[in-house]
């Protein structure tokens, strides 16, 4: 009874401290259930059961009994972690939707919102919210860099002098007085012919950008940026162009919790399973070979794709990723029946390989000039009619969106096939410095803009309702650009960012990854 009572109070203060009031009956049940809980656990688990329960709508700070319910079930979930969670492919339009909350500083799905489910009719609305939610994003993680966050109070005067502080638009459109060294944040337009402006919530303001210096990425239209200027007579004078720092994974994990942005079935992020974790690691011989451009009308290809299929016959891999285009003469008439016959081809070497046909799977993310509907992304997958015998066939085949997602283990993977580089090269408001090779300009762009195709709609169309699917924030563990660029392999904060290249187009080279050690190979086959 005595043991009863302490859980009671220990509940009840954990509630009021988040502003919320349990019923009679909820507050029984949770406390029989907490009673078979150990001791020295039972703080960690009351907070887990308080994070569910804000997971849920509310519709007051009145906690009903069903809510609870739900909030213990989805917690006992959450502990019996079990196998089915090692291997997701999450397709682009189930990515789940969080949006940023400015009020409660915090992510909330978007069920808890005032937002209409996505559509790929969207509103006009949504063209502009896609840009608030890019903007609101990127300010956050900002603000909590340690050059922009305030000194605390009584700290050092020298402390105070390191720190930087973001003003808005409509601060620098409201001052009659020059304003020496601002800093905003905001994105690159050009609202006039030639004429370049800065764009945030509030406002725009026409740049002079003829004495700026550009930091290290691609500065396109459209992109966010922090300008470090000086403001006189409506014009933002530029001395400097930055990106917004970026932020590994685990610090935005550790200010947000286990919130599961990337998608698949686990309820929480598979970055807190340490389940997952231990067998990721315990597999050594787990491998993704990814290849790009894979021609399957080429005769070439095919044979090379034979050659392929006998080397790893031994050990076979975990997954092949086949990234579009899969013709080489793309368009025409004839397309889709070609591709048909050509993958009853592919499944025809497949098959003759017993051991990859029953132990590895095959991921196939569709090309630019795949047939689909035209070039607007997130991309649907290839069409059923198109896939059918293929996948009845080899079984172990997924024809899935582009970009998508692969979960595995807690390892995050992303999977983009578009020709970015050249896209984000040819529209830079100014050529990028020399400090860097191109690829590494390209990822910093990528990691800092938190998106796959910081462009202007015009030159990449999106489908507004469903830009979120691009985000790469948090930053997963592995991102393939599969580009037609040369192959390249870079860390930036803590992601791996692979290009394997054109196979056809550079010499039949491929990259394969090994998840239990984070390492990229790259791979070959010259001369077979």
């Amino acid at each position: 009874m005595e043991a009863s009572r302490k859980i009671k109070n220990k509940v009840s203060a954990g509630f009021k401290m988040r502003g919320l009031i349990l019923r009679p009956e909820a507050s029984r049940h949770l406390v029989e259930v907490l009673e078979s809980v150990d001791p020295s656990q039972l703080d960690d688990v009351i907070e887990r059961v308080l994070d569910a329960v804000e997971k849920q709508p509310l519709s007051s700070s009145m906690i009903e009994l069903s809510v609870v319910e739900t909030a213990v079930q989805d917690c006992s979930q959450a502990c019996d972690e079990n196998i089915d969670n090692v291997f997701n492919i999450i397709g682009a339009f189930d990515v789940p939707r969080y949006i940023y909350s400015v009020e409660r500083k915090k992510f909330v799905p978007i069920s808890m919102t005032s937002h209409p489910p996505p559509s790929l009719c969207a509103l006009a609305r949504d063209k502009a919210e896609l840009f608030r939610e890019r903007y609101t994003i990127l300010q956050q993680r900002t603000h909590r860099h340690e050059l922009f966050t305030p000194p605390a109070i009584g700290a050092a005067v020298d402390e105070g002098q390191n720190k930087f502080q973001l003003k808005t638009i409509e601060a620098l459109l409201g001052s009659t007085a020059k304003l020496g060294e601002v800093i905003v944040l905001g994105m690159i337009t050009q609202l006039k012919e030639g004429k370049f402006y800065l764009e945030d919530p509030s406002g725009t303001v026409q740049l002079d950008m003829s004495k700026a210096q550009f930091h290290n990425g691609l500065y396109t239209e459209s992109c966010f940026v922090l300008a470090e200027g000086w403001y006189e007579d409506s014009v933002f004078h530029v001395n400097g162009f930055g990106f917004p720092p970026t932020e590994p994974s685990s610090a935005t994990r550790a200010y947000y919790g286990n919130i599961n942005f990337f998608g698949g079935p686990s309820t929480t992020s598979v970055k807190a399973s340490s389940k997952l974790k231990q067998l990721e690691e315990e597999n050594e011989d787990a491998m993704f070979v990814v290849v790009s451009d894979v021609w399957l009308d080429s005769v070439e290809v095919m044979e090379k794709l034979n050659v392929m299929f006998s080397g790893y016959a031994a050990l076979p891999p975990t997954c092949f990723i086949f990234c579009g285009n899969f013709s080489s003469a793309p368009y025409g008439k004839t397309q889709n029946k070609s591709l048909r016959e050509s993958l009853k081809t592919l499944a025809d070497v497949i098959c003759a390989y017993p051991s990859i046909h029953s132990s590895s799977r095959f991921v196939f993310v569709p090309g630019p000039e795949d047939p689909g509907p035209g070039a607007i992304l997130p991309r649907p997958p290839l069409a059923e009619h198109i896939t059918e015998d293929f996948r009845q066939r080899v079984p172990c085949s997924v024809f899935t969106t582009n970009p998508c997602r692969i979960q595995y283990c807690s390892q995050e993977i992303v999977i983009m096939r578009e020709d970015l580089v050249n896209k984000m090269c040819r529209n830079c408001v100014r050529l990028p410095n020399s400090n860097l090779d191109v690829p590494n300009h390209f990822v910093k762009t990528v990691l800092s803009q938190g998106h796959l195709t910081p462009l202007p709609l015009y030159v990449s169309p999106v489908f507004w309702a469903y830009d979120y699917a691009l985000r790469v924030y948090p930053v997963p563990d592995l991102i393939v650009f599969a580009d037609k660029y040369d192959p390249f392999t870079i860390t930036s904060t803590d992601c791996l960012c692979v290009n394997p290249g054109s196979f056809p187009r550079s010499g039949f080279t491929f990259k394969v990854y090994y998840p239990s050690n984070r390492t990229v190979e790259d791979s070959k086959l010259q001369g077979l």
